[in-house]
């Protein structure tokens, strides 16, 4: 037996999320129909470094698997490409340790939400949020940092998916403004790990923040409140992009 890790991109639009689900598409469930004719027909599971939910994209997603075949990673990267549809595609494949798991090794993840203040895009519509309104940049700015550290994270959580410890621990954030069109912006989070919905609950208190019904200060209270509504409504699924795993 092999084990092997993967990195790969995938487009979020047109499937009900990465967890396999009966009777939905999913990106997990695609895989492991390829990954079962490559292992001579035999179900083969993939464990990725976190599931992410309908409409949501990834650039560089994480997943190891095992394989009763021992395969050149050249020759597994092509076959699993051959196989898959054309809204996944898989960038990288390495043998790793039989004990490595790609989701408990986890040390960071790296996630971008993409914000159209500018007129409608139909283009765009799956990949950034057409919001098309102004928003207050410098003050979303100001906000985002105090989301910075270790905080018990309960008001971003996933009300439909309870958690009894919710402390995180977001290490940096950035919202970069896109010097060929000033209407888009960028809002990056690195963290050690993340609540479901997490990033989707604060980007919609941020906007909130944009759009004057908050001041940044008031991350604070909402934080401290520990309580899903004192923040804002969640934002839309396509915008949010997971691009980076480390281990």
């Amino acid at each position: 037996m092999s084990r092997y890790l993967i990195t790969f991109s995938y487009d979020g639009s047109d499937f009900n999320g990465y967890q396999r689900q009966p009777k939905l598409r999913t990106v997990q469930g695609e895989m492991e129909k390829a990954l079962k004719q490559i292992n001579n027909n035999k179900k083969t599971e993939i464990q990725a470094s976190g599931r992410t939910d309908k409409g949501v994209h990834a650039l560089n997603q994480k997943a190891h698997f095992d394989l009763d075949i021992d395969i050149e990673e050249g020759n597994l990267k092509m076959a699993l490409n051959s196989l898959i549809p054309d809204d996944i595609h898989v960038h990288m494949v390495e043998k790793v340790d039989d004990t490595f798991h790609a989701r408990y090794n986890v040390k960071a993840k790296e996630y971008m939400y993409l914000i159209n203040m500018g007129e409608y895009n139909p283009l765009e519509r799956n990949y950034v949020y057409q919001y098309n309104k102004p928003l207050d940049v410098v003050e979303m700015e100001r906000a985002l940092k105090y989301l910075e550290g270790e905080h018990d994270f309960r008001s971003f959580a996933c009300s439909e998916d309870p958690k009894d410890n919710c402390v995180r621990t977001i290490t940096q954030t950035n919202l970069i403004r896109d010097l060929r069109d000033t209407n888009k912006i960028t809002i990056l989070f690195l963290g050690t790990g993340f609540l479901r919905y997490m990033i989707r609950n604060m980007i919609g208190t941020l906007i909130q923040v944009g759009e004057g019904k908050l001041k940044a200060e008031d991350i604070i209270s909402i934080i401290e409140k520990k309580n899903r509504q004192a923040a804002a409504p969640t934002s839309n699924p396509e915008g949010l992009y997971l691009k980076n795993v480390f281990y």
